[in-house]
């Protein structure tokens, strides 16, 4: 077994550069949330102006962004290990907020598809260059909060894509655009899309404020700006396959959850309790919002829990625990009744998959020598994203449309789903713990 020495801590604190870095790329993960999935606050009225199914929405929502999102990654995560990072993301940021502006000029399901396509392609740019950037700027010690703090932009993007889509919704509604040049004609739906397009776009800006960082390596000194031979990429993910495989697969399966749940959990409100969009909007994503937020920023204190037995790299048994508990709280919201309860296990289950995600992370980067990061990246991606993205919505759908023929039996398809994969999780994160313990402990591989 190939081994990693523990990582001496770098400058601590990080300096003032380090914690506005992670606050500008915190602020473009939220927007880039905001982005992709206000769509599913707009299901309704967009189906109805263009007379779609379940399943062709769900196309929507999962194929046409997870497509191009996942066939970029690779591509962008060579561009972050051999670049500058800096210019990669105000690129790829200033690509996706236009994505995002096209999908309000939409005039048909066509090309309302190629613009998600364009959203999934540029927001690939973000995940490799932000983790090696944050990497490199703060001490393995801390690296676990700074991805928590990195990591809340999910969450917040994700409630804000429905707070924010709510009220916006009720806002443009009111707005006569008969005499502005481009928008007359507007329905309400493709003017949210349109703000908030513009709005994301400030995030490339700020960037230009932010200085790249050294690339460092595990011993915390800087490496030659050399980057690594694809052969040589290739023969430590052999070497260290009992972890990456188990790790990437484990991940996926927990990704069914987190896009699952935020895909259809709007939907299954609505069609089961008669709620409208703009409350939906504002109940529903008010409570991801907060207990996403806590999930994430509480993970690394959670994880202490097993580390005080596990040792110091035992963080990553918590993810597997985190997914367990999944399993029963998918199984109570199969037979809820009552739209209270609903929304408290939504809201804990919402916790419980975003939770984990600061420690993967931190784990990923840990194991990972510096100039391979952005393809390791890119690879947690791709298998996080082809099986939770781009499967997770539309398997859904077909459950809903083709095994129960009733769309009000959506959230028995969510939480059959949901509930089958974080099991999966559970065991596949808990083999992952084992070999990440032993990969950074040398004492424990001799």
């Amino acid at each position: 077994m190939t081994t990693l020495s523990p990582v001496p801590d770098r400058a601590d604190p990080p300096a003032p550069a380090a914690w506005y870095l992670l606050f500008v790329l915190t602020f473009a993960y939220t927007t880039s949330f905001i982005d992709r999935q206000v769509l599913n606050l707009l299901v309704g009225p967009i189906k109805a102006d263009f007379d779609l199914t379940d399943t062709r929405m769900s196309v929507l929502q999962g194929a046409a962004f997870a497509i191009a999102y996942i066939a970029m990654g690779p591509v962008f995560g060579r561009l972050a290990d051999r670049v500058n990072r800096r210019m990669v993301l105000m690129g790829g940021i200033a690509a996706w907020s236009i994505g995002t502006v096209l999908c309000g000029f939409s005039r048909n399901y066509t090309e309302l598809f190629l613009a998600r396509v364009l959203i999934g392609a540029a927001e690939a740019s973000l995940t490799p260059a932000a983790w090696s950037m944050i990497t490199d700027s703060f001490s393995p010690r801390r690296l676990p909060r700074a991805f928590s703090i990195y990591l809340l932009g999910l969450y917040m993007g994700s409630g804000l894509a429905l707070v924010l889509g709510g009220w916006l919704l009720a806002v443009v509604s009111g707005w006569d655009m008969s005499g502005v040049l481009g928008l007359a004609g507007q329905a309400p739906w493709q003017l949210v899309f349109v703000v908030i397009g513009l709005v994301g776009a400030l995030a490339a800006v700020l960037l230009a404020f932010v200085r790249e960082p050294a690339r460092r390596n595990e011993s915390g000194t800087a490496v030659p700006d050399v980057p690594m031979p694809l052969a040589e990429i290739r023969d430590i993910f052999i070497a260290r396959r009992r972890f990456y495989g188990n790790f990437f697969v484990g991940i996926a399966c927990l990704a069914i959850c987190l896009y699952g749940y935020p895909a259809w959990t709007p939907v299954f409100l609505m069609r089961r309790f008669g709620m409208s969009m703009t409350d939906i909007g504002l109940q529903y994503g008010a409570l991801m919002l907060v207990s996403g937020s806590l999930g994430v920023l509480s993970g690394p204190w959670l994880s202490r829990l097993f580390t005080r037995t596990q040792g110091e790299f035992g963080f990553l048994l918590y993810p597997a625990v985190a997914a367990a508990l999944l399993v029963p709280v998918s199984a109570m919201l199969y037979f809820t009744s009552a739209f209270w309860l609903a929304l408290v296990l939504t809201t804990i289950a919402c916790f419980l998959y975003s939770s984990p995600m600061a420690l993967a992370a931190s784990a990923l980067q840990l194991a990972t020598p510096n100039r391979m990061r952005g393809i390791a990246t890119a690879l947690y991606v791709f298998t996080a994203n082809i099986v939770g993205l781009g499967a997770a919505p539309t398997i859904i759908a077909v459950m809903t449309d083709q095994v129960f023929a009733d769309e009000a039996r959506v959230g028995e398809s969510m939480t059959l789903v949901c509930g089958v994969a974080a099991a999966l999780a559970a065991l596949l994160l808990w083999r992952a713990h084992l070999a990440f313990r032993t990969l950074m402990t040398p004492a424990a591989a001799a």
